[in-house]
């Protein structure tokens, strides 16, 4: 099992590769660590944040995908009808765009300080974008 150190905003967690269900993606994320970007607010998809990626290609189609992400889980969408992008649910998530549903591959998932997540959505919310960066524990 990879395991990971996230750093978003103020908060830190520690978090889990999901090697098992989503390798390929996996595999694909595991090649730009350590990653750093920014994190935005959804516009049509809830309670989530995410790291717009425009047209990067990680070279990977659907696996464990989903439209409905838990708190704490993120997702990759490969890209196609809309940008590529990862975005973590720190609530209620329903995956999507201007263009309508999407889903995305999970591939992260977030084992501490779950707790913290309502509170890094917000702040992203109400006082902007913020850094993240993911690193191999």
């Amino acid at each position: 099992m990879t395991l990971l150190g996230i750093t978003a905003g103020p908060f830190t967690f520690e978090a889990r590769l999901e090697t098992e269900l989503a390798p390929k993606t996996c595999e694909a994320f595991e090649k730009t660590l350590p990653y750093e970007s920014q994190l935005v607010h959804v516009r049509w998809s809830g309670e989530g944040i995410w790291i717009p990626l425009g047209d990067h290609d990680f070279g990977v189609d659907y696996e464990n995908h989903t439209s409905h992400p838990a708190p704490g889980q993120f997702i990759l969408y490969p890209g196609g009808i809309s940008e590529t992008e990862i975005l973590l649910a720190y609530g209620g998530v329903d995956f999507s765009s201007k263009m309508g549903q999407l889903a995305g591959n999970h591939f992260i998932t977030i084992t501490s300080n779950l707790d913290k997540l309502m509170e890094l959505g917000n702040t992203v919310l109400w006082k902007g974008a913020q850094p993240i960066s993911f690193m191999k524990l």
